[in-house]
């Protein structure tokens, strides 16, 4: 299988990288020649345009920072839509607008391919290892088709139904992170300020109910004071935005959401678009003028897990939900 990747970014890198790995035969291209180049280096082709993939590969996957940049590769000038056709598939794996998504992938079926949206979940840390979790919106058959690839970008693959689906559910996924995110800022922060030590704060909140996947992760760059998690302000502003708008869609009054958007808005009106994201901190910390970190914690996130290969995530109904694990070759 030939593999069309369009987004070489934070995340976009490292997933090609896992395909590179695995030893597919991909195709790449991104606005940053640097980029293009490194991959060349390592046993990529560079395309020249989406329409080259589209018509080059039996996959093409984009992976772009905003809906309005992604609907620019599909249906622009030289655009996936001009090369896709009959046997070819369209992977969208950013964090996309619902409506958008679906709206591209009846233009990319209108003309005889297949589309799934199939954005990510779990970490910079964990798409460089192909350890991360993976939605997917599609038709099953499309699902079927795309899994052996999917498994290989991702360890645990969940069908969560029809294009859309997806979006909704990473968004959803997005916006539960941001809060938790900001309540840790506020936890750690509230620490250092009554005397803890934040190294045993750390380990606390670790072992305890109120421990997560955003305090084993994010709050370890926190306290180092890298804060580096490759994941910036405005990224975060434009997926807590995207749930609010759901939200807002479905009449849904919600109050956490608007205070979350207004934080970041805050945020980036001090620190600017590209601060990373867990930098959102420095709103207590100058207001405080207390310093968030400690010694012993690491300067960026290293996936421990080892590579495994992946598999299809079944959500059962009540007390019996558990894992189905179904191997990609096999089923």
């Amino acid at each position: 299988m030939r593999v069309g990747f369009i987004g070489l970014g934070n995340v976009g890198g490292k997933l090609a990288g896992s395909l590179l790995r695995n030893g597919l035969e991909v195709m790449v291209l991104d606005l940053n020649p640097l980029l293009m180049e490194s991959f060349a280096a390592r046993g990529a082709r560079r395309g020249q345009s989406p329409k080259e993939l589209a018509e080059s590969c039996d996959v093409v996957i984009t992976c772009l920072p905003s809906p309005t940049a992604c609907a620019a590769v599909v249906e622009g000038p030289d655009g996936i839509l001009e090369g896709i056709g009959p046997g070819r598939i369209w992977a969208e794996m950013s964090t996309t607008d619902a409506g958008e998504v679906r709206r591209l992938a009846g233009l990319v079926v209108a003309r005889g391919a297949e589309a799934i949206e199939c954005p990510v979940s779990g970490g910079c840390h964990r798409a460089a290892t192909g350890n991360i979790s993976i939605f997917a919106g599609c038709p099953r058959e499309t699902f079927e088709r795309m899994l052996p690839l999917l498994t290989v970008l991702g360890r645990r693959v969940l069908h969560t139904g029809e294009i859309g689906t997806a979006s909704v559910l990473k968004v959803v996924t997005n916006y539960l992170a941001t809060a938790n995110l900001v309540s840790l800022v506020e936890a750690l922060t509230t620490c250092k300020a009554a005397g803890m030590d934040l190294g045993t704060a750390y380990e606390a909140i670790r072992i305890s109910s109120g421990n997560s996947f955003v305090h084993e992760t994010e709050s370890q760059v926190i306290l180092n004071g890298s804060r580096d998690i490759s994941f910036t302000m405005d990224l975060v502003a434009k997926d807590i935005g995207l749930f609010q708008k759901i939200a807002d869609d479905h009449q849904v009054p919600l109050e956490v959401s608007p205070l979350l958007n207004r934080i970041f808005a805050d945020g980036i009106d001090r620190y600017g678009p590209r601060e990373l994201s867990p930098n959102i901190i420095k709103r207590l910390e100058d207001a405080t003028g207390l310093d968030i970190r400690a010694p012993g914690f690491p300067d960026e996130m290293v996936d421990e897990e080892p590579e495994e290969a992946g598999y299809e995530v079944t959500p059962r109904s009540g007390d019996d939900m558990k894992l189905n694990r179904r191997e990609a070759a096999g089923g």
